[in-house]
This record gives structure tokens, sequence and C-alpha cells, in this order.
């Protein structure tokens, strides 16, 4: 089978071309897994943290993809939930222990045995892949291959972020950052909370342009003060920067969760301007984000599907994945980005 495979870590402003195209052995699905011929796959920031080290995987080689979409076309022993020619899709969860605190919570997001697709795993960058039937994910009808595999990772978690603010409606939110998952946040939370104004801080001019054709209701750079307090921001940059700028714009009691799994340690002096009166004071709260369970995906795959969310997108060809992440590396985004595989 083809696949784009990472081979060495790497820094893309140096080697724009991090991924190998290769042939490899299709796989062959254990017992309770299944086999999916791979239709698309969507491209994340996880993977830029993945080739440049931030998050590097356990072995080499591997296939990246986390936001997969396919067909059934074999099982493993004792594996029934699918039939052949079932569409799925598979997330950033590919498996977890099922027996620690967490798990029997419905946390496996916090497993301590957590595995990650495409990190832990081989993932979606290839024409076959195989997943535990438990963690697949029926794909609703309403939504085509190419729509629903950012649902799967940059939905979902963006789900799992607006869930963790404990925001109400009416309530001012923050949206800093505004790629991927920033694009669904905003068209989730403008449903879900139709009386809630929406605050964006972006960079780039594009994607401030973008915010404000979803209906945010004042755009800004990750750096500036917002016109009022907010009661909850989002956070999905990878740098330390726009946290400290976050914060002063927090209401009292306000929450800011930050929805990145890791933060590039070059900005890191800046977490020296935390002035803990203008900053913190007033019980202000952070939270993170790890991961995400299978709740977060099902729900918000139902959810999506009921509120007819769609995100944004551009298409690739697998042989150009490297294209698609240089330009997710340099910003140049308008939503999400899919690899087209079958």
């Amino acid at each position: 089978m083809k696949a784009m495979l990472l081979k060495k870590l790497t820094d893309l402003d140096s080697d724009p071309f991090p991924l190998e195209s290769g042939e490899l052995p299709r796989p062959v699905p254990a017992e309770g897994e299944i086999l999916l011929e791979v239709s698309v796959c969507g491209v994340c920031h996880t993977e830029l943290d993945e080739i440049e080290g931030r998050m590097p995987p356990p072995r080499l080689p591997v296939i990246p993809g986390h936001q997969v979409v396919g067909r059934v076309v074999g099982a493993g022993e004792g594996a029934r939930r699918f039939d052949a020619g079932d569409r799925v899709g598979v997330a950033w969860i590919f498996s977890a222990c099922g027996g620690c605190t967490y798990c029997l919570a419905g946390e496996e997001n916090l497993c301590p045995q957590f595995k990650a697709t495409g990190r832990d795993v081989h993932g979606g960058y290839a024409e076959f892949m195989t997943i535990p039937e438990m963690f697949a994910f029926p794909i609703p009808e309403i939504f085509s291959d190419a729509e629903a595999a950012p649902l799967l990772c940059a939905g979902a978690i963006g789900y799992r972020s607006l869930r963790l603010t404990n925001l109400e409606d009416g309530q001012n939110l923050g949206l800093t950052g505004f790629g991927g998952s920033g694009h669904l946040a905003l068209k989730m939370a403008t449903r879900r909370y139709p009386h809630t104004r929406i605050f964006v801080f972006a960079r780039s001019e594009q994607e401030q342009a973008f915010a404000r054709e979803l209906g945010a209701v004042w755009v800004g750079d990750t750096g500036d003060e917002s016109p009022e307090k907010l009661a909850a921001i989002i956070d999905t940059t990878p740098v330390w920067k726009p946290v400290v700028g976050a914060l002063k714009n927090l209401a009292p009691g306000g929450r800011l969760v930050i929805n990145a799994i890791r933060k590039d340690e070059s900005d890191k002096g800046c977490l020296l301007e935390l002035d803990y009166p203008a900053h913190l004071w007033m019980e202000k709260e952070i939270k993170s984000v790890a991961n995400v369970s299978r709740r977060d995906v099902s729900e918000f795959l139902e959810l999506a599907a009921e509120m007819g969310i769609r995100p944004e997108y551009q298409e690739y060809a697998l042989e150009d994945a490297n294209q698609a992440l240089i330009e997710l590396e340099t910003r140049k985004i308008r939503g999400v980005k899919v690899l087209r595989i079958a």
C-alpha cells in the first residue's frame, strides 16, 4: 500500500519535505480490530509537533494522521461491531486500557496507557490502516468524507474545549488562534449559545477576515485588548505569549481553556510578564485540554449532524502531504486541510 512516512525528526524551516512516500504491506487486523480502506485524512498541527520533535513518536518510522475516514474491508477475530462497507472514522484516541479509574469514568483521554493514532501507532496518511473496533466511530450520512474528517479531531477537541469553559448562553466567549479547531468552535458556539458574543484574536489578516465572515463580533491580534471582558477564552495557539494576553482579557471568575498539546518553549520568557493582579487575581482560572475521549467524538459527530456544522476545508492528494504541512506551518490556513487518499 502507498503511505507517507515520517522517518526522522526534522525542522520544517530547513527541510520542507519531512515525509517520504513509500510502499508498505497492507496491515492485518488483530483480534478485535477492523481494517479500513482510507478515503481521506485530515492534516493537523499535531503532526508538526511530531515532525519537529516537540511531541516525538516513540518509534520511527511512523505513518502520521489521526482524522481518518474510511470503509471497513476486513475484521480480526471477534470484531463484529461493523459490517464490510461501513463508513467509519478514526480520531486521535486509538486505544486506552479500559480498566483504570479514568477509563471507568469515561475519561480515557487521561488514561496512563492512552495511545494516539499516527503517533504511537500508524495512522491515516496511507491507503489502509487498522483500529480497535471500539475506537471507531460511525460517520453520519449528512457529511461527505472530506467534511467528516476534520470533525474527528479539530471538531471533537473544540467541543471538549467548549464544554470545559462552563460557558452559559449570553456570556462573552473569546477564541485565541483561528485555525481548524477555532473555526469549528465558533460555528458550534454560535448555534449552541445564540445570545453569546464571540471575540476572535488571530495573527493573520486572512484568519481575521475569515472570523468576521463566520460571525465574530470583534476581531483583533493575539496581543490586543478586547473591548469587553470575556467570561471564557479558548486558546489554540502553539506558543505562550497569547496566554498572557488572554488572561488580561478575562472577566473576574473567567476561565482560560488551553487547547494545545504542546507549547513552543522559544517564547517561554514572556511568562515573566505575568502580573498576578492584572492577569490572575479575581478568581480567574486556567484549564488545559488533554486529548479526547470517545464521548467527545461521538457526541460532537451527533451535534454537528444535528446542527449542520460543516468545516471549511482545502483538499490535497496524498503525495502532496508535505505541501499541506508547510502551508499549515506558515499559517496559510482557511479552515482545515484534508488529504484525499482513495
